[in-house]
């Protein structure tokens, strides 16, 4: 996973893809509860799994862009441009771990918004 994210994110250090996977996947662990946060947890390598479990989550999940934007205090240096990437870096390298039908619980859990910040489309359904 930490590869992966060192990738898309163009790092340039597997330390720095580290850093940044710990802060999103804590922020993301917040958002998610009840059996999808359990079965997100599963689905990820123990230490990842222990950053989901690490923070209580919130009674409410954030719109997307308030996500991307309380990134910006944890991680040094960032702008709200640059903390967006980080979060697509690493969504983004969800979908292949966790499969179609995970992926799709946690994001009808999430507002809109984050789909793309998982590397999916975003489609709204005609009346």
């Amino acid at each position: 996973m930490i590869e992966a994210v060192r990738e898309a994110g163009r790092c340039p250090t597997t330390a720095e893809a580290e850093h940044i996977t710990r802060v999103v996947l804590a922020a993301l662990g917040s958002q998610i509860t009840g059996d999808e946060r359990v079965a997100l947890a599963h689905a990820l390598p123990r230490r990842a799994a222990a950053l989901i479990a690490s923070e209580p989550p919130a009674r409410h999940p954030s719109p997307a862009a308030e996500f991307v934007e309380s990134l910006t205090a944890h991680l040094e240096g960032a702008t709200p441009a640059t903390a967006r990437w980080h979060a697509g870096s690493v969504l983004s390298a969800l979908p292949p771990l966790l499969g179609t039908p995970l992926t799709t619980r946690l994001l009808s859990q999430l507002p809109p918004g984050y789909a793309l910040l998982f590397g999916v489309a975003e489609l709204t359904p005609h009346p």
